[in-house]
């Protein structure tokens, strides 16, 4: 009986000193600081196509792209001509699929695959992309994108004449601006379809 007394009052003492032994300091290890996200004094293209709803399926493809480093870049001057969810969704053959082949029997690998798709949506998106701001609507100008070889152009429409600049023009095919987002060096026409590239 006397143990279990004695175990009583000496076994929190042992317990307390072995945990202090095992508290070692390593004056090797340096302390890190706590991580701060990168902020910037104005919104990039990035923050916009992530807040607007309209152009989710568009944003999801850009994502996925090298090409959508520029849209984090406050410095980099750009109009986006995103074409409405429901433009993309109205597609016969969507942005990942690109042209119809014109040799279907054709077996391609999956890393192929892979690849021709990436590059389907890497034309895709770049297509919609000029590479400076604002541009001027309507204009006899042709504005290059990012894609080599494709450029647009603004033409006026008759009978708005009390609109806004951006609804009175149309984009080849018959292509209208159906909102317009502009802060500081980004410019972002919603289409209602989506042109060729």
């Amino acid at each position: 009986m006397r143990f279990t007394w004695l175990s009583l009052f000496i076994l929190p003492l042992l317990v307390s000193a072995g945990t202090e032994e095992q508290q070692i300091l390593n004056p090797q290890v340096e302390m890190v600081e706590p991580y701060t996200p990168a902020t910037t004094s104005k919104p990039t293209l990035a923050d916009l196509l992530t807040i607007e709803p309209a152009a989710s399926i568009f944003y999801s493809y850009a994502r996925e792209l090298e090409l959508s480093e520029r849209f984090a870049d406050a410095n980099t001057y750009s109009t986006v001509l995103a074409p409405s969810n429901k433009a993309v969704m109205a597609l016969a053959r969507k942005p990942h699929q690109g042209p119809k082949p014109v040799d279907d029997t054709v077996i391609i690998s999956e890393k192929e695959f892979d690849e021709q798709t990436k590059r389907n949506v890497q034309r895709w998106v770049a297509s919609h992309i000029i590479p400076e701001t604002p541009v001027s609507f309507p204009s006899s100008e042709s504005y290059p994108t990012l894609l080599d070889d494709k450029s647009v152009q603004f033409s006026e429409i008759n009978g708005r004449g009390d609109a806004p600049a951006w609804s009175r023009v149309q984009i080849e095919d018959g292509i209208h601006i159906i909102g317009m987002k502009e802060v500081s060096a980004i410019t972002l026409p919603h289409l209602d379809k989506c042109y060729k590239y």
